[in-house]
């Protein structure tokens, strides 16, 4: 999924990605606001992963998405 469109979507999509990746707050969802850095570093922090795991995680996951 193009990620205009989730950055366009992202309070439709905020839920899913909290049942995903349960270790985020609702705030840090909200201050991610569909920008892949931020959700990237964020997942880097709470799970400790490399940035090419988190960014594979999250291109995996929104591939679904569209």
């Amino acid at each position: 999924m193009n990620w205009d469109i989730i950055q366009g979507k992202w309070k439709q999509l905020k839920g899913s990605v909290k049942e995903k990746w349960g270790e985020l707050t609702d705030d840090e969802i909200d201050q991610i606001d569909g920008n892949k850095d931020k959700l990237a570093g964020k997942l880097q922090e709470k799970y400790g992963w490399a940035k090419d795991k988190a960014d594979a995680e999250i291109d995996e996951y929104f591939r679904d998405r569209g």
